[in-house]
């Protein structure tokens, strides 16, 4: 996600598992003080919609670490909620995945879903210079 968002030119297409949306961030940078929560929490929404196309997978076991850090921002299932609310309200082209009994990149999940993903961050592509 954060190559597409910071360089939308050369990548469109996010297929995330567990989504790390969360404060993961070292060193820490004035401009996103919050890390990858910064996302869902302001910078989708304070900025122009890109033509990014997201299909996003979070497990309702996956994980929860919210004393790490004492900060609040890792929820890994909150993240990816929010996640997915921000880019409805955006307008974004997205897919949002909740998976029952699923954990972090949990295998059964993407085994059974990988397919689908691959065609829905793919939908609409014109390659361009492919010979037939």
């Amino acid at each position: 996600m954060i190559m597409a968002w910071y360089h939308p030119e050369w990548y469109q297409r996010v297929l995330t598992y567990s989504g790390t949306f969360v404060n993961q961030q070292w060193p820490w940078n004035p401009q996103t003080p919050h890390g990858a929560w910064e996302f869902h929490e302001r910078l989708i929404q304070e900025s122009a919609a890109t033509p990014i196309r997201m299909w996003m997978e979070v497990g309702d076991r996956d994980l929860f670490n919210p004393n790490v850090m004492r900060d609040n921002m890792h929820d890994w299932v909150l993240a990816n909620e929010l996640m997915a609310k921000v880019l409805a309200a955006k307008g974004y082209h997205y897919q949002f995945v909740f998976a029952r009994n699923a954990g972090h990149v949990d295998g059964a999940v993407r085994r059974q879903t990988l397919g689908e993903a691959l065609e829905y961050v793919w939908h609409g592509y014109a390659a361009s210079g492919v010979k037939k």
